[in-house]
């Protein structure tokens, strides 16, 4: 290996690619300053921040928190040309600490030397764990490396605090249907990096690109120098072209990742306010996307005892049933009974009585002395039993129907109290407990 980041290097496919004639559509087509950055308006109009930083100079380190082909790597590299830093990236993904941090110490030798500044900019930041990302503080700290961190997961939970308390955190957006229409509109027309108009396409096509692109910039421009090769040169992209090309729309879905958390919160958010439609958008999304089958009809018979619970008690029967029936039929069609039980469960009445009850009895046995069972409920199976007044008073309800209303149950210090109320069936809108659909 000459130089960490020489042609010989393994990190040299990381390098800016954008003035080789072979590169791809999508990296020809990488933005090179603010203007032609398309999206992120919230950084970019006259009080972004990143508008600030270009405007004033006052360059902070930066974590980039969006989905893949939001302009992370593209906004890197402008904050480094127009800071005049040496732009040195690295990927998590196909390096180690060890490596970055030669990379730091040789920034800070360059800045010793008075050479221009470093912008290191480590891409999938989150791959390092915490305690790995503590290399970076010092050299954060004394200035001798802007650090730009780019991620797909939440910083919250991936970075640690040290870091991100050094660090500016910006959100991306996924790119919306008409920036991504007139990024394949630009690539279609730009005579030196893009097709240069040897491809048409008709509009219902580029429509498509942008809506199969899922907010993803490279996606759909990889979609399109696809449909360029099927076309062929002075060719013309169509929707037929463009089903060739797609074959299967491949859904977005990071089973580990902060986006499985949000769709089963929004899975469970909507079956609980009985929203059949949304039940079925939201847990289609994610079958489509691979989801573990299994995982999702935990889920769902867990909806069926916190949420619906005593108001149809059938509803977990249901959820079981289904269950049976996915393992036994397989995919696809068992996909079917998983759907057919979050309908359910989202048409069902709502009662969270027991879910509430449960939480409140453990709280008072965690905070609460526990007192021992009063003798009336005690079984006395011998002599000294009965002697020492085991069972005394006891009621049997069969034969004492009052016994309901007037022998007591609870422990003396929680005569009174009630977990279920009058009836412990609910409402659909009267779910007061914690929200827990997001684990």
């Amino acid at each position: 290996m000459t130089d960490l980041f020489g042609e010989t290097d393994d990190h040299a496919a990381l390098r800016p690619a954008t003035d080789r004639a072979d590169a791809p559509l999508a990296e020809r087509m990488r933005p090179r300053t603010l203007d032609d950055l398309v999206g992120q308006t919230k950084l970019l109009d006259d009080e972004g921040v990143l508008s600030a930083m270009v405007r004033t100079g006052a360059w902070q380190s930066l974590i980039l928190w969006g989905p893949p082909g939001c302009g992370k790597t593209t906004v890197a590299r402008i904050v480094a040309e127009a800071s005049g830093r040496r732009f040195r990236p690295f990927s998590a993904v196909l390096g180690g600490i060890a490596e970055i941090r030669k990379v730091m110490q040789e920034a800070e030798r360059a800045r010793a030397r008075g050479e221009s500044a470093t912008l290191l900019f480590v891409d999938e930041i989150h791959r390092f764990n915490k305690a790995q990302q503590d290399a970076f503080l010092p050299f954060v700290e004394s200035g001798d490396i802007l650090l730009i961190g780019a991620t797909t997961e939440n910083p919250s939970f991936e970075l640690n605090s040290a870091l991100l308390s050094r660090a500016r955190v910006l959100v991306l957006e996924p790119l919306g249907e008409p920036e991504l229409t007139a990024l394949v509109e630009r690539a279609l027309s730009d005579p030196e990096r893009g097709l240069g108009g040897r491809l048409r396409a008709v509009p219902e096509a580029v429509t498509e690109i942008a809506r199969a692109a899922d907010g993803d910039a490279r996606r759909a421009l990889t979609l399109l120098e696809t449909c360029a090769l099927l076309a062929g040169r002075d060719g013309e992209v169509t929707p037929k072209v463009l089903a060739r090309a797609l074959q299967r729309k491949l859904v977005r879905h990071d089973k580990r990742g902060e986006e499985h958390y949000n769709l089963i919160s929004a899975l469970h958010k909507s079956i609980r306010n009985g929203s059949d439609d949304a039940a079925v958008y939201w847990l289609t999304r994610m079958l489509e996307g691979g989801e573990d089958r299994d995982f999702l009809m935990r889920r769902l018979v867990r909806m069926a005892v916190e949420d619906i619970g005593v108001a149809d008690p059938r509803a977990v029967e249901q959820c079981i049933a289904c269950w049976d029936t996915w393992k036994r039929l397989g995919s696809p069609e068992g996909e079917l009974a998983i759907v057919q039980a979050a309908v359910y469960l989202a048409r069902a009445p709502k009662s969270n009585a027991v879910y509430m009850a449960y939480g409140a009895a453990r709280d008072d046995i965690q905070k609460r002395p526990n007192e021992p069972v009063p003798l009336h409920l005690c079984n006395a199976p011998t002599g000294l039993m009965k002697a020492l007044g085991y069972g005394d008073g006891y009621r049997y309800a069969h034969d004492d129907p009052a016994a309901t209303t007037e022998m007591e149950c609870l422990p003396p210090g929680l005569v009174g109290r009630q977990y279920l109320g009058s009836g412990g069936v609910s409402s659909a809108g009267d779910d007061t407990a914690r929200d827990s659909s997001t684990e």
